[in-house]
This record gives structure tokens, C-alpha cells and sequence, in this order.
């Protein structure tokens, strides 16, 4: 049972399954391409990137979209999850978090028909020539995704393959030391291509029906399920919408929540779009917000809101009305991966979040400033 209303809604500590995490303020999947070595290990850099917000008071500190196999990686700077040395390098990166006292997750993901493209950094169009280090992609269908090759349909033992790399990928993660899994169904990646009839023209049972489209997924939380035990919380990352007609939408989101829970899904993270390039998204301070309200209500499940939630005061709204029971917070923790100790300033709540090497900058140790 969740702790009762006391202080700001934001700093209440949540309990989902077996895991209480100690405030509302989370820090989304963020894709770095920066692993070095190509290798899939992660770096120095993920660690200090990881733990700074951690140190900086985040409740949840979720890492960036991780791959099952190394056809699932978006770039070939992407961190995995598919062999020992890499549970290994997120070993040592949990228990800094851990020791700050937030909880770690990790967001299990293969990217489908958008993989193989050059990492951010380096702003290239298009998909990574193979002679170059790029690999030929898979999807539900052979249809690509604006700009990129054609993918691979995948057929009954792919399918089936890459159930169990989620599977074995489940199994890395809890020794690697995470406290929550997250599969990626949204944003355009490998399951949300098959749940959407705009990426998935298949005719067999993974194709057609919402209840075949919807079957990878559940096949896949129901595998992450039985590896990582009863008290892990598995959440699943939703794009509510591919803001276009004729596509995925709140209503099939909501719909296939519902299985998720039953499939084992604890808690469900909302985003939207990336399904289609250049869709018109009306983007604006909170722009997804209604997607998780409506996901939330319609699904009777409990759900994250993310998306220009910039403000601690906007934040503490949304969690308050009850709207999300947390909010994920990206591009406003990157630029202040501290901020989740400036809101617990602001809005009034225990100050003990701050770290003790610290605690000499307390704005109520000295001038009462930020």
C-alpha cells in the first residue's frame, strides 16, 4: 500500500510490487550512443551520467533503450544487455545508484526496422551502409520506415528468437543488479511495429487482429516475467498514438494494457508517435500528459506521464491531480540532473534527499536561495 497523502505528491514514496521507490521524480530511458567499443558495454560515461541523477535525488533512474541482441540496437554505439561483460559494467553502475538511494531500471529493447542507423552524435541521415558496420534489419512486415532499408520480415522462429533473447535479457537484468525491467513497446522500436497496422501486414497469428498484433508483447513480458520472479516490477513503455490515422491509438493502448497486467505487467510509462516520420505532433509544456490520463482511465492501470514536464510546480500538478502516478523527466534532467533536489527546495518537502558530501549547499544552511 502506498504511503498516505502527506507533503508535496511528488516526494510520497511508491510502492509497486515488491519495490517502494522513494518519490514520484523519474528519469526516463535517455539513448547516449556512447558506448566506445562498439561492443554494447557501458562506459564511465554512463555512470556518471546514471549516477548524477541518482546523487541528485531522482526516485527511478531508468537506462537508456538497451539491446537484446545486436540486430535490436538503434546504433552501433548502443549499450546491451546480451552478454556477461555487460552485465558486468551495469553491475558496478546499479550499485552506485543503489547506494544514493534510488532505484534502478533498465528499458529492455530491440529497435526492428529503425536499427542500424548512425548514432546521434555524428547527425547522418539514413541507415548505416553494412561495409560500414551497419546489419540488415527486421520488422513484422518488409515495410520501411522513411529513409531507411527495407527490413526483413520476420518469420515464426525469428519471432520466437526474439522472445527469448527478451527473455534471457530479463535474466541479465536482475544480475546485473536492476530493481525494475522495462519493455520497450513504443516510440516506433521492434514491438511497437508489430502492435501498429501501419508497420504490421502480416495475415498469420502475429498480424491482423489487435490479439495477434498484441501477442509479441505479451509473449515477451510473460518470458521477461518468468525470469525476473515474482517481486520485480516489469513496466512497458506505450506510444499512445502514432498521431496519424488509421494507427495505433489510446483505445488499442488501453486495451492491450489490461493484457499486459495480466501477462504480468506491473506499471505502464506513456509516451507517443515515432511510428511515423514527421507526423504532426502538436508539441508543448505536458503535450503528452492526456495520452497517460486517458491510457490510465480507460486501462484502470497505473501509469508515468512524460513530455516538456519542465517545472517542479508543473510536476507536483501532475502527480497531485492524481493525472500520473509519477513523472518521467528527460531533457530537464539532463540540464539539471540535480532538479529533483531543487523541487524538493520548492515545493516545501524533506530534505533528506540531499546527498551528505553535499549538504554544505543546502539552500536553508545558508542564504535560502537556489
Amino acid at each position: 500500500m502506498n504511503a498516505p497523502a502527506a507533503g508535496p505528491a511528488l516526494f510520497r514514496p511508491i510502492t509497486i510490487r515488491g519495490l517502494e521507490i522513494r518519490n514520484r521524480v523519474w528519469v526516463p530511458p535517455l539513448c547516449q550512443y556512447s558506448v566506445t567499443a562498439l561492443d554494447g558495454v557501458p562506459t564511465d560515461w554512463h555512470l556518471v551520467h546514471l549516477g548524477s541523477m541518482a546523487a541528485g535525488g531522482a526516485g527511478l533512474v531508468m537506462a537508456e533503450a538497451t539491446a537484446v541482441n545486436p540486430v535490436g540496437r538503434i546504433s552501433d554505439h548502443d549499450t546491451g544487455i546480451w552478454n556477461d561483460d555487460q552485465v558486468r559494467a551495469w553491475s558496478r553502475i546499479t550499485a552506485f545508484i543503489r547506494s544514493q538511494g534510488a532505484a534502478s531500471g533498465i528499458q529492455l529493447a530491440h529497435a526492428g526496422r529503425k536499427a542500424s542507423v548512425w548514432q546521434e552524435h555524428l547527425r547522418l541521415p539514413g541507415s548505416q551502409p553494412v561495409e560500414e558496420g551497419g546489419w540488415r534489419t527486421v520488422s513484422a512486415s518488409a515495410v520501411a520506415f522513411e529513409g531507411l532499408r527495407e527490413p526483413v520480415a520476420l518469420d515464426e522462429a525469428g519471432i520466437l528468437g526474439v522472445v527469448e533473447d527478451f527473455r534471457a535479457a530479463g535474466r541479465r537484468a536482475v544480475e546485473a543488479g536492476f530493481d525494475v525491467v522495462e519493455v520497450h513497446a513504443a516510440h516506433g522500436y521492434l514491438i511497437h511495429q508489430f502492435l501498429s497496422p501501419l508497420s504490421n501486414r502480416r495475415d498469420d497469428e502475429w498480424g491482423g487482429s489487435l490479439e495477434n498484433r498484441a501477442r509479441l508483447l505479451l509473449e515477451v513480458i510473460r518470458a521477461v516475467r518468468d525470469e525476473v520472479g515474482e517481486r520485480m516490477p516489469v513496466f512497458v513503455r506505450f506510444s499512445a498514438t502514432d498521431w496519424v490515422d488509421g494507427g495505433w491509438d489510446e483505445v488499442q493502448t488501453a486495451v492491450v494494457a489490461r493484457w499486459a497486467q495480466a501477462a504480468g505487467a506491473d506499471f505502464f510509462d506513456i509516451s507517443t508517435g515515432g511510428l511515423v516520420a514527421n507526423a504532426p505532433i502538436p508539441v508543448g509544456p505536458g503535450y503528452q500528459v492526456p495520452h497517460a490520463i486517458a491510457v490510465g482511465e480507460l486501462g484502470e492501470v497505473e501509469v508515468s506521464a512524460v513530455g516538456r514536464i519542465t517545472t517542479p510546480e508543473h510536476a507536483e500538478r501532475i502527480v497531485a491531480s492524481g493525472d500520473a502516478d509519477a513523472v518521467m523527466l528527460g531533457k530537464a534532467m539532463m540540464r539539471d540532473p540535480h532538479f529533483a533536489l531543487r523541487a524538493a527546495f520548492e515545493l516545501g518537502a524533506d530534505r533528506s534527499l540531499w546527498p551528505p558530501q553535499y549538504r554544505r549547499a543546502r539552500p536553508d544552511l545558508n542564504d535560502g536561495e537556489w
